[in-house]
């Protein structure tokens, strides 16, 4: 809280003030303050000194680092920020009185005019030798962080005066792109949560895509968004561009330039042959001359059958002998993937076949909005090694159907955990989902896609990128290279304001930027607990500790889920790989009393990924063997411990 005090010029003959008025928690008698005067003064910092009575505990506190005070000089008040305060002398005298010096980092000036106090970032008259100092006034440090935008949203309070609303400009906030970072625990997420729903009150025409990897975000828009995840995401195969459909299908392992050249050749052909019908070979010549321009990255669908034809019409050509083991291998591929029934997100007929362009833009940009404008993309149940491209094509998206609806649908994406899709080191992340990410922040503002990144690293963020942020919500941080970064980008305010990055408090941070007048130290709102993210998992975790029972059935089911996806990923090596459904409840059933053959009958451990949970194919008991027992499951983590083993 901020003290009001009187107006008072540079001339005094007492050593000290007599004030009459205090804040709203104190009392309104008044209280002796000492004077200080300034000392020392140059273009960007000046230093006073001051003297502290015994005595009185209202002085405890008076000159701290980070408070804000102001230097009458004619006209006009200099503002400054306390950087730092040491004592002449080496002891401290409890019983006397002590002089401080105290080190200010100037901020700019108060004018007063018929409207009120007008803060300026500049500096027309600077303080003289022996100008009074005093803390800012209450109406002087709103004039400060008065944000007189056309839009604003409040999303919380002064740390140094809670009467004080911290105010963001949403058209600058959104235009220019944000970021919020902080160390983990310190309230990103949910001050995210905050002003996303502030945003979508305001900006109702506005669409919100959320990249949620760890399935928190639904439960904190229950009446404003859809959830979309592994279950009902319908994301079909030929939307995605052909790096992303590479990805999907190579799935990180190494390939040839001559199998993906094979792969884009083939790719473009399944297109013409699902536009055209026809059933013959399409030549080159033929598709360049064709009235329709397609190429691999051309959003047209095409089927996996006509793909896998292609590749059984050239395996025929005698001409292709030195191209057959690619062709081969990428058959094996291409039907690993298409079968694999985590992927029906994208392979399944029903939802996937065909042009469901509409349906699927629909959906997932909220075209209409049907009062529901946002869309959680749940990440934490997709294939690890498809997640990027996913990303990819999301981000793609929105910046496309920016583009070609002139500006019309505007489309804010939110990236939780950006550092995974846009870090640092160019050659750790994806290269595309880096691109789309690039392309909406250096042009996404243009046609209505705005560009939102949350990270606990900063360092490990694309700097190109992060640099397109024009407003930085810092919360507490504690790496030192992350902190270098963010001072890196502090403009227009006092430099001194990031060191207090590591020590400021949960819910606390640092605004600067585009969308507020000046550099901010501000508290965030707090918010019900039914709204904060995750509160789905708190809830269940509240009802376990008061008793529920968990029940291991569904425990198992979904780590085998989990399990099978892990597992593949070790195995896809082995692209002839088949994969199999994974067991049914009916199959589990058979084998729950099953006996393992004899100790003295061989074991073959050497399984595939996806026969690690087929329990179709265990040995089947003997008549009149009792050497040894075991149940199914004891069989099953034996394949599984083996499995990893040979890993």
């Amino acid at each position: 809280m901020t003290d009001t005090y009187a107006d008072n010029s540079s001339d005094h003959t007492d050593e000290q003030f007599k004030v009459t008025s205090f804040d709203q928690n104190q009392s309104s008698v008044g209280y002796q303050r000492s004077v200080a005067f300034v000392t020392h003064c140059d273009s960007r910092r000046l230093t006073f000194e001051a003297s502290v009575k015994p005595g009185s505990e209202e002085m405890s506190n008076h000159w701290a680092v980070g408070q804000q005070i102001s230097v009458t000089v004619g006209d006009h008040r200099v503002i400054g920020q306390i950087e730092k305060v040491q004592i002449d002398d080496i002891d401290w005298q409890t019983n006397a009185e002590n002089r401080v010096s105290v080190y200010v980092e100037l901020v700019g000036e108060i004018t007063q005019t018929a409207k009120g106090a007008k803060f300026n970032t500049g500096i027309s008259n600077f303080p003289k030798m022996g100008c009074a100092v005093e803390r800012v006034r209450s109406e002087d440090l709103a004039a400060i962080y008065e944000n007189t935008a056309d839009q604003t949203i409040v999303v919380g309070h002064l740390t140094q005066d809670n009467t004080i609303e911290a105010k963001v400009d949403i058209e600058k906030l959104l235009s220019r792109h944000f970021a919020v970072v902080g160390s983990t625990g310190v309230g990103k997420s949910t001050a995210v949560c905050m002003m996303i729903r502030k945003i979508v009150a305001a900006r109702k025409d506005l669409r919100v895509l959320l990249l949620d990897p760890h399935n928190e975000f639904s439960s904190a828009f229950p009446k404003h968004a859809i959830s979309i995840n592994d279950k009902n995401l319908s994301l079909p195969f030929w939307l995605f561009a052909f790096d992303e459909i590479a990805e999907v299908i190579f799935r990180g392992q190494p390939d040839t330039d001559e199998e993906r050249e094979i792969l884009r050749d083939l790719i473009v052909d399944a297109k013409q042959r699902f536009l055209t019908g026809e059933e013959s070979r399409i030549n080159r010549f033929r598709r360049q001359q064709s009235s329709k321009r397609i190429n691999a990255d051309t959003p047209v669908p095409y089927r996996i059958p006509d793909l896998l034809k292609l590749v059984d019409e050239r395996l025929g050509l005698l001409e292709n002998k030195l191209s057959k083991p690619f062709l081969k291998r990428l058959q094996d591929r291409i039907n690993s993937i298409s079968n694999d029934s985590r992927y029906q997100f994208m392979f399944d007929p029903v939802n996937c076949g065909g042009d469901r362009l509409a349906d699927v833009i629909s959906h997932i940009f909220r075209i209409p909005i049907n009062e529901k404008p946002i869309a959680v993309v749940e990440m934490s149940g997709l294939p690890s090694e498809v997640v990027s491209s996913v990303v990819s094509v999301l981000c793609r998206l929105a910046f496309e159907i920016s583009l070609s609806s002139q500006g019309g649908v505007e489309t804010l994406v939110v990236c939780e955990e950006a550092h995974r899709y846009i870090p640092s080191d160019q050659n750790s992340g994806f290269w595309p989902v880096q691109q789309a990410i690039g392309r909406i922040a250096k042009e996404g503002r243009k046609y209505g896609t705005y560009l939102g990144i949350i990270s606990q690293r900063p360092a490990e963020l694309d700097q190109t990128i992060l640099s397109q942020c024009n407003t930085i919500f810092a919360l507490r941080l504690s790496n030192r290279k992350d902190q270098g970064i963010i001072a890196g980008a502090f403009t227009g305010g006092v430099q001194s304001t990031v060191d207090f990055l590591p020590s400021i408090a949960n819910r606390e941070c640092v605004i600067f930027g585009e969308a507020v007048y000046s550099p901010m130290r501000m508290t965030f709102e707090t918010i019900p607990d039914s709204d904060l993210p995750g509160s789905n998992l708190k809830d269940n975790q509240q009802e376990v500790r008061s008793g529920k029972q968990i029940g291991i059935n569904t425990i198992i089911t979904n780590l085998r889920r989990s399990g099978v996806g892990s597992l593949d990923q070790a195995a896809s090596s082995d692209p002839s790989a088949q994969v199999r459904e994974p067991l049914n409840q009916q199959g589990v059933d058979q084998v729950q009393d099953s006996k393992v053959a004899s100790k003295d009958e061989p074991k073959d451990f050497s399984l595939s990924a996806h026969e690690a949970f087929d329990t179709s194919g265990l040995p089947q008991p003997e008549h009149g063997s009792d050497d040894y027992e075991t149940d199914t499951d004891s069989e099953l983590q034996k394949r599984y411990r083996k499995l990893l083993s040979l890993g």
